[in-house]
């Protein structure tokens, strides 16, 4: 069994070069481009520049949830997890981004989990909700961190459920 902290942003809400930091695929100076992505790595800093450049390729204005979709969303990760025989440790919901802490089988690859639990999620908003501008609910990358040992596990249970301002959150210990 494998544990994975997995993090995913709604669409148009985390952009690159944005202010808080990002994990983009940068150039400093004239180097090749450097992906900063590695967990204990620092992140990229503001781009401006960048940041203007992802705003104005936008398709449709950014994706903020609000509590009934957040408590859906919720709602479907439990039984995505459920279906596909995962474990879901906990969830939590936020205005524009998603973190859940999951145990699946070794041979499970992260990409996997990430794109079952976004395109279950998606559909459900598509069903009970207009579809955003866009077309999409969520940014098309996201953060899958496996967790190596129990105080990797624990941490990540505890930042996932201490989340300020969670919409909606699911404990499953």
């Amino acid at each position: 069994m494998r544990d994975w902290l997995l993090t995913w942003t709604t669409y148009g809400t985390w952009l690159p070069g944005d202010a808080r930091g990002s994990v983009t695929r940068v150039r400093v100076d004239d180097s090749p481009r450097k992906l900063h992505n590695k967990p204990g790595t620092p992140y990229d800093g503001p781009v401006p520049g960048l940041n203007s450049a992802a705003r104005a390729a936008l398709k449709g204005p950014p994706v903020f949830l609000d509590r009934p979709q957040a408590e859906r969303i919720r709602t479907q990760l439990v039984e995505t997890a459920a279906y596909r025989g995962w474990r879901l440790l906990t969830a939590a919901v936020m205005r524009n981004h998603v973190h859940l802490v999951v145990v699946a089988d070794d041979q499970i690859e992260s990409a996997e989990l990430l794109r079952t639990f976004k395109s279950y999620a998606s559909r459900v908003l598509n069903c009970d909700y207009p579809k955003p501008e866009s077309g999409r609910w969520w940014t098309t990358s996201a953060s899958r961190r496996g967790l190596p040992n129990e105080a990797a596990i624990h941490a990540a249970v505890r930042y996932v459920r201490d989340q300020p301002g969670a919409l909606a959150v699911y404990l499953g210990l």
